[in-house]
């Protein structure tokens, strides 16, 4: 028995844009919520992808069947609030149990008013967008008390298929600060200098690196401070002569949602960034961004990239990485131009998941080797950036 089945939580519907629809509980906010429907594998990290800003206008399906069962707290968040449109679980366990738990999923689902549903069929739900694709979907929350009836799955339907598509959208200057700030946040740790748990701050560092918000998760910032980098974080549509003034050692394309394509003012700073010949590191948007700089082309996916269980294949040394993954838009590897070479591929459907320019300091890679959620395998990403930037601070 779960929680979740208990009946202690009132009805929900899930409508996608064909017209299919499943009959759950509701286990977060009361409302209507729309957005393109995805499916995520990852096993463990529901608090830092709800949190995590490339889901912006994205409900989330989680594959792991019990969801919740670690409760949530105050340090495994990836921005300041809950960006994804919504989430969709299978069962929501009895107990939620762990030493730095603070609250339930469901509480913090109701506080941040995300519409959310339990008890559908999530394997039936992950085969049809895996064969069909992501599509747009609306969750309907009922009020306690209230039944399903046909009208409310009626106006489901609609508001699903009324949803804009995700092609074409520009959520990057949507999601991003307004204002530049500073971070001098450094990873989280078990047991710090004092032997307490938590995150750490920069002390001294060795490079400044300027980071273009364009939805950057917090551990993104985290392992650049980690590495001794001061990081200013500006604003997604700043210019580049505006980050050059800041004389960085480098700078960062943080990853992102939406459509890359109509992110003209990212395309053309980075173009200027890269050709000025300072160090230029890119994730995810920001890998989308530098391609779609010096000439390639990105498109829409039929089966997008989201879990922490994807194989990625280093070409230069041959050795196969599991990553995080988050992304509905990928770049067409046979556009790169002579001065770009692949440096990682997806060996679950041989998508680009790394470049690099031939002829500068710059590179990038597609996933989200953060690890937050994920494995830590394509961490050395950071350290090349950082071993970028002190070979250029020596020339």
């Amino acid at each position: 028995m779960f929680l979740s089945q208990q009946g202690a939580f009132p009805p929900a519907i899930l409508a996608l844009a064909d017209g299919t629809v499943f009959i759950g509980n509701s286990i977060g906010a009361q409302g209507t919520t729309t957005g393109e429907v995805v499916f995520n594998t990852a096993m463990t990290g529901y608090q830092e992808i709800l949190t995590d800003p490339s889901y912006c206008q994205q409900i989330v399906t989680l594959t792991y069947p019990h969801i919740g069962n670690y409760g949530i707290n105050g340090e495994d968040i990836e921005s300041d609030k809950v960006y994804a449109a919504g989430l969709i679980i299978k069962n929501l366990p009895l107990l939620a149990s762990n030493f730095r738990s603070t609250e339930t999923l469901s509480a913090y689902l109701k506080r941040t008013k995300t519409v959310s549903i339990a008890n559908i069929d999530t394997r039936k739900l992950t085969r049809l967008l895996r064969d069909k694709g992501a599509q747009n979907g609306a969750i309907v929350g009922l009020a306690e008390g209230e039944s399903v009836s046909q009208a409310r799955i009626d106006e489901a339907i609609a508001a699903a298929k009324a949803a804009p598509s995700m092609k074409g959208l520009d959520l990057a200057k949507v999601v991003s600060v307004t204002e530049a700030y500073e971070w001098t946040q450094t990873e989280w740790q078990l047991a710090r200098a004092d032997g307490t748990p938590g995150y750490g701050k920069l002390q001294n560092h060795e490079f400044h690196v300027v980071a273009y918000d364009y939805g950057v998760k917090s551990n993104i910032l985290r392992m650049l401070a980690q590495r001794g980098c001061r990081v200013t974080v500006v604003p997604a549509q700043t210019s580049a002569a505006d980050v050059l003034k800041y004389q960085p050692d480098g700078v960062f394309l943080s990853n992102g949602p939406g459509d890359p394509e109509p992110c003209d003012y990212a395309i053309a700073a980075a173009r200027e960034i890269m050709d000025s010949g300072v160090p230029t590191f890119g994730i995810c948007l920001g890998h989308q961004i530098m391609a779609l700089a010096v000439g390639a082309k990105t498109f829409k996916m039929q089966n997008s990239h989201h879990g922490a269980n994807h194989p990625v294949k280093d070409l230069d040394s041959g050795r196969v990485c599991i990553t995080s993954q988050n992304h509905g838009f990928a770049v067409d590897v046979e556009s790169l131009p002579a001065n770009a070479r692949a440096t990682h591929v997806s060996l679950f459907d041989g998508t680009l998941q790394g470049m690099e320019r031939t002829d500068k300091p710059a590179f990038c890679f597609q996933g989200h080797p953060e690890a937050s959620p994920g494995p830590h395998d394509v961490s050395y990403l950071f350290d090349r950036f950082v071993n970028l930037m002190r070979k250029h601070k020596k020339a």
